[in-house]
């Protein structure tokens, strides 16, 4: 995941891990931009929260943005190192078009994120496009069902995993609205590595998920001699 600083939003930073962690693990992440700059002070917190790795880039002329060209070029050396199946590139500038177009053309994966701005040459580039626009609805929903309920205790609220449960099963969800728990699991590990049911009281995320009745529904699927638990969110 390589994120144009210069051309993206750190707010809805959490809401692009959840669409990438959607097509695989987001093993890989890096923020482009010159960080000497005031419009860079947004990243700082939450690219260490999620531990993405800052590139510093000087702009060499006034005017001029360096950090398309050491993003493409960092592109280049990852895809030649064959150490990924997929990239995602984040930004709104048409300059990436045809690094988009030169990985997809070696068969490997490509999604992007961007406004709605984005021109469409380096949308149409990408295998899969998602419009920030409708990562901050989704934010402000989130928020709202958050404010919406009843306040406990502080460490009640600390403890309170409904937050990475949902981003979870936005994760692994597929189109029929059921998530594999086991595919909820992946994705809770790739949010946050120290992700542990016992936390919340619990020995296994299928007895945390079960006790959420009011959220959460299950059903079993047997599959050539094995029960699979999928998970579905109530509305």
């Amino acid at each position: 995941m390589l994120i144009d600083g210069d051309n993206a939003q750190a707010g809805l930073l959490a809401q692009m891990l959840v669409e990438a962690g959607r097509h695989g693990q987001v093993t890989l992440r890096r923020i482009y931009g010159d960080w000497t700059t005031a419009n860079m002070n947004s990243w700082k917190d939450t690219l260490n929260f999620h531990a993405f790795q800052p590139i510093q880039q000087f702009r060499y002329t006034v005017g001029k943005n360096a950090t398309d060209s050491a993003m493409i070029i960092d592109a280049m050396d990852i895809l030649h190192s064959g150490v990924v199946d997929g990239f995602c590139l984040v930004s709104s500038d048409s300059d990436y078009t045809r690094l988009a177009t030169r990985i997809r053309e070696t068969g490997i994966f490509v999604m992007g994120i961007g406004e709605k701005k984005t021109p469409k040459p380096f949308v149409n580039a990408c295998d899969v496009f998602v419009f920030t626009e409708n990562l901050a609805i989704e934010k402000k929903n989130a928020q709202k069902k958050t404010t919406a309920q009843p306040k406990n205790k502080k460490e009640k609220e600390e403890l309170d995993p409904m937050p990475i449960l949902t981003q979870a099963f936005e994760m692994a969800v597929s189109q029929d609205g059921w998530a594999p728990l086991a595919g909820m699991g992946n994705a809770l590990y790739q949010l946050d590595p120290s992700f542990d049911p016992r936390t919340y009281g619990f020995k296994q995320l299928s007895r945390m998920v079960i006790s959420l009745k009011e959220r959460f529904e299950m059903r079993t699927q047997n599959l050539d001699g094995s029960s699979i638990l999928y998970v579905k969110m109530r509305e």
